[in-house]
């Protein structure tokens, strides 16, 4: 029987959908699941998105440009203004999802055994992407008693050496919600100088910040145009997940060119995806407002029950629409899929995603779950009632 190969051996499963079969048994044997595991928002699409793609009027669904349609680059120009982010439409690539934009800038960027650096907790398949291009993750953990603020640039330095190649961040955090400041984004700055490093910054969450603090973008940081690749998606902002349309962002040149190749060797981002993401440019100043406003109340209300549970902490987190909770367990990854496999609460069951799969460093975030907030108010009530029961059962002794 042929092999499969080291890379597939090691590409990691995802912590966010690896409990999957679970949860469809679960609703099998008729329970209710409240999905707190996947950043799939339950707000609705903007209608103007919804319009373009009923009133397509095209005989052919053809391929778009590699580097997508102009002129929706041309539109999104103004849109990254607003955010006082200054580029033209030529330094934009569209992609299929952040995730390609993500995976294309590891590919054009970064050669097998190659190193980045990276704050964890982190979003999970940027591991899955890093194995994808042979590079290494060597991580920095962040803790949830500092709330998960950047950890000191010392302990970045640390793991400098002839094979680091580049920094990714994710501004506002996905899986802690955390935001980084001016100082602490000044602070990565200063060492992608000094090493001359590329800055990979996934900024997919700047529309949802729920502090007085400013959002300060890669792309603010003056001198380093160059090294700078900035990630985006309409996947959350828009509630568009599957029309998989992303961008990645560079005044760098020659990245750009190279970065092309692998855009004309997939052919085409998606053309309908496109259709309905530059249609989404027109909604309504009042759909992200009214987006925006849930999401706060939402936020308000799941930290304010969580850190009621009795052993359950989590800080507050200050963007995206995400936090990663400490629960009162050993082993946080069979205590989801007991939820899943052995647990019903009047019908009910809850769907969360372990935290340890958003680290790379072996032990870490064994006693903690990401909790995405993206329910109604109503059922995350209810999810979190569930919750505080399968604590209470679960710390009793029935474990798997």
């Amino acid at each position: 029987m042929p092999h499969i190969s080291q890379r597939g051996i090691e590409m990691p499963n995802s912590p966010i959908r690896k409990l999957a079969p679970l949860s469809d048994s679960a609703k099998a044997r008729g329970l209710k699941v409240y999905h707190l595991n996947i950043g799939q928002p339950d707000l609705p699409t903007p209608q103007e998105a919804l319009d373009a793609i009923r009133n397509i009027d095209r005989k052919i669904l053809e391929y778009s440009p590699s580097d997508g349609y102009r002129s929706y680059r041309e539109k999104l120009v103004g849109y990254y203004a607003n955010f006082k982010i200054n580029v033209s439409a030529d330094d934009i690539i569209i992609t299929t999802g952040g995730s390609e934009a993500v995976l294309f800038a590891f590919l054009a960027c970064l050669n097998p055994g190659d190193e980045i650096i990276v704050p964890e907790p982190a979003y999970a398949n940027y591991m899955a992407f890093a194995v994808s291009a042979g590079a290494v993750i060597r991580a920095v953990p962040s803790s949830i008693e500092e709330g998960f603020a950047l950890p000191p640039i010392e302990k970045f330095e640390e793991l400098i050496n002839g094979r680091t190649k580049g920094i990714m961040i994710c501004n506002p955090n996905n899986p802690t919600g955390y935001l980084y400041s001016r100082a602490e984004m000044n602070r990565i700055k200063h060492l992608v100088q000094k090493y001359d490093l590329y800055l990979f910054s996934d900024e997919v969450y700047r529309e949802f910040i729920y502090t007085n603090s400013p959002y300060v973008s890669a792309c603010h940081l003056v001198g380093i145009e160059d090294n700078v690749v900035l990630i985006d998606s309409v996947s959350k902002r828009y509630s568009e997940c599957g029309i998989r349309i992303g961008a990645l962002i560079t005044k760098n040149k020659e990245l750009r060119k190279t970065l092309m190749k692998f855009c004309q060797a997939r052919l085409s981002p998606p053309l309908i995806g496109q259709i309905a993401a530059e249609a989404s440019l027109y909604a309504s100043p009042d759909y992200l407002l009214d987006t925006y406003d849930e999401y706060v109340e939402r936020r308000k209300f799941l930290i304010d029950r969580l850190n009621r549970i009795p052993g359950v902490y989590s800080p507050i987190p200050m963007g995206a629409f995400y936090t990663v909770a400490r629960l009162p367990v050993d082993d946080a990854d069979e205590f989801c899929a007991w939820c899943l496999s052995d647990f019903e609460y009047e019908g009910q069951t809850v769907f969360m995603a372990p935290a340890s799969g958003f680290y790379t460093t072996p032990g870490l975030g064994r006693n903690e779950v990401r909790i995405a907030y993206v329910l109604n108010k109503d059922d995350l009530g209810n999810a979190l009632t569930v919750l505080e029961k399968a604590l209470e059962i679960y710390g009793q002794g029935r474990k798997l």
